[in-house]
């Protein structure tokens, strides 16, 4: 246990280093106990966007630290690289285009406002989806059994991923026997989730053109705990956020340093790398930048970023989160412990 990181970084410290000031992070928190807060508050990169134990996860016979330090070897550290010959201004390669779109992919799923997206829609369709399947297994099951037709079990797509589901055999009214599926949604699922999207749904995704868009003169791009942003128009121009990876003219953008934004439109060409976009667009992106923003923004100029993210004031939250997130690794520990590998 004492060799385990803790301190799980959902936005990594070496890319929020590219908006430090004098080695510190400028940082809005969108989320304040009192009005008399401070606006803006100067934050080390190992001190902000993190939480303990956010992806430790009991497996078993013990908690395990394999998903932080995977995301770090096969995520972060080769993304960073990219960066930095992007803010450089170094030539780009293939293997350069690969290691950030996988950055961005991880980016979209491990933080806690993916967490939250996650849960909150397994909490909508997961009973739905278990009752259904499980119709349809027992249809299955009894029509074997009338035929005579040995079933025969599929191998697993991820031994080592296994889903957080329990199927048990309980007494029913009559007497009869019947069986129960519950399932655990909380951080086994969504880690569960995150390690399929980066496994195997990542390699069927549609094939993006990327760019590196340059902010104007005057405008500098904010990022926040929530980095990666797609963008999507309905039928009336109306835009929205999260849209779908695979949704026609999805815009897909993230800020790698305060004048680099990585960039594409699936299924348009991009501008040519190193284009500097219309006044007008750079402040429609940087607007949907802190439009994402779950509880915290990332920025080297303040300007108007309180206007148009406006910070919500509440101890009550506030002390709600404190305690949700303080007791986060024990709760999910023991819900977890029920459901072992």
């Amino acid at each position: 246990m004492s060799n385990i990181k803790k301190d799980n970084h959902y936005v990594p410290q070496a890319y929020l280093r590219q908006w430090t000031i004098k080695g510190e992070i400028p940082t809005y928190r969108l989320l304040v106990p009192h009005e008399n807060c401070e606006m803006w508050k100067n934050h080390s990169p190992g001190s902000i966007a993190k939480h303990q134990h956010l992806y430790t996860y009991y497996s078993g016979s013990a908690d395990t630290d394999e998903v932080e330090r995977w995301l770090d070897r096969d995520f972060e550290s080769p993304a960073i690289v990219s960066i930095n010959k992007v803010v450089m201004g170094n030539p780009i390669d293939p293997e350069d285009w690969n290691n950030l779109f996988r950055f961005a992919v991880a980016q979209s799923i491990r933080t806690p406002a993916g967490l939250h997206q996650f849960t909150e829609r397994q909490q909508k369709t997961l009973p739905g989806l278990i009752d259904d399947t499980l119709k349809k297994s027992i249809a299955k099951l009894e029509a074997a059994v009338k035929t005579g037709v040995k079933l025969q079990s599929n191998p697993a797509e991820d031994v080592g991923n296994k889903l957080p589901i329990k199927v048990s055999r309980v007494k029913i009214s009559d007497g009869a026997e019947g069986v129960q599926v519950t399932a655990l949604n909380g951080r086994k699922m969504w880690i569960w989730q995150l390690r399929h999207v980066l496994t195997h749904t990542i390699h069927r995704l549609p094939k993006y053109r990327w760019t590196i868009l340059h902010a104007p003169p005057g405008i500098t791009w904010p990022t926040s705990d929530n980095p990666l942003i797609k963008i999507c128009f309905n039928a009336r121009g109306e835009y929205y956020l999260n849209g779908g990876w695979a949704t026609p003219g999805v815009q897909v953008i993230l800020p790698l340093s305060p004048k680099h934004l990585l960039y594409t439109k699936l299924g348009t060409r991009p501008p040519p790398k190193g284009t500097t976009i219309s006044w007008q667009e750079a402040v429609f992106f940087r607007q949907v930048i802190l439009e994402s923003a779950l509880r915290y923004v990332f920025a080297v100029d303040p300007t108007e970023i309180n206007i148009i993210r406006p910070r919500t004031v509440s101890q009550e939250r506030c002390r709600h989160e404190i305690k949700m997130w303080s007791d986060w690794h024990n709760t999910q520990s023991k819900e977890e412990a029920e459901y072992p590998d």
